[in-house]
């Protein structure tokens, strides 16, 4: 299984990789330079676990996969902006990302701002300028742009912002970030291709989303906290230093552990219930085991 699962997993990026390319192709009137800064911010780093779980759970659902490509390329390039945005010196203040210097220290301030916004416009475009635009596109692209909103992703990361160095140590505001934070736009690539089934899967896999969400942001705090930047790609250390609302400091170790654990329990649960669900298994298993 592990050596299909990897074979698999490279061939979902192999294929969103192809997609991106031509995407990016589009941005030939785009400034020579902006255009750097959004290619070098989505281009070259990352697993790209968004797009990867598009098609994963498109397969799975028995949903073709050039009908979710759109929304692969789309999905990374928010995931991408957002990158950006959070490492400018007003949000995170991070130099590095993806293991390469973070894009406004590569290319500016100002740059890193408009790459960002290029990025995520960029997104929408491409979506929209599908060949055949359906339904199911509409719902897609609606969902897709509530996850990343204000009500989804902006959301989350604006009461980051807001408790951050708060003295109040909450587990419904630390629940409240993760879900929207994070949760969301993981939850928008599995209801996307769910969409394209023809059948409402939305509330067993938004529960799976949900909880694969909060698990991947657990695990992001012990990365932090334990790793370095080799392996996480960052500056490790960070959350700590601005004092930010985590699971470990809302649980302590041992407390995260256990929710890490809970989550990865309620996952499993989940995607049992679906036939063809053994990739999302070992996907939701590897994502479970990147603090060991």
């Amino acid at each position: 299984m592990q050596n299909n699962y990897q074979k698999q997993y490279e061939n979902y990026v192999i294929r969103f990789e192809k997609q991106l390319k031509i995407a990016l192709a589009n941005l030939s009137n785009t400034p020579q330079y902006l255009r750097e800064a959004m290619e070098y911010a989505v281009c070259d780093g990352g697993k790209r676990v968004r797009p990867v779980l598009c098609y994963a759970t498109a397969d799975m659902l028995g949903v073709q996969l050039e009908k979710v490509d759109a929304f692969a390329v789309a999905l990374e390039l928010i995931h991408s902006y957002s990158l950006v945005h959070d490492d400018l010196p007003c949000m995170d203040n991070d130099d590095y990302r993806r293991g390469k210097l973070s894009t406004h220290k590569k290319f500016g301030e100002a740059f890193g701002v408009l790459a960002g916004d290029g990025l995520l416009n960029f997104a929408f475009e491409h979506v929209l300028s599908k060949k055949t635009f359906t339904n199911e596109d509409a719902k897609a692209l609606k969902f897709l742009s509530y996850c990343s909103g204000s009500s989804g992703m902006i959301g989350g990361q604006t009461l980051d912002l807001i408790n951050e160095k708060s003295d109040k140590v909450s587990e419904e505001v630390l629940y409240e970030i993760y879900i929207n934070k994070t949760s969301k736009l993981l939850i928008a690539p599995i209801i996307i291709a769910s969409i394209f089934s023809g059948k409402d899967y939305s509330d067993k896999l938004g529960e799976f989303g949900l909880n694969l969400g909060v698990m991947f942001q657990i695990s992001d705090d012990f990365m932090d906290a334990k790793g370095d930047k080799s392996n996480i790609g960052k500056t490790p250390g960070k959350d700590e230093i601005q004092d930010k609302l985590t699971s470990i400091k809302v649980f302590g170790f041992d407390g995260a552990l256990s929710r890490l654990q809970y989550h990865f329990d309620k996952c499993l649960n989940i995607l049992k219930e679906f036939e063809n669900n053994e990739f999302l298994l070992e996907f939701t298993k590897k994502m479970f085991e990147r603090t060991k």
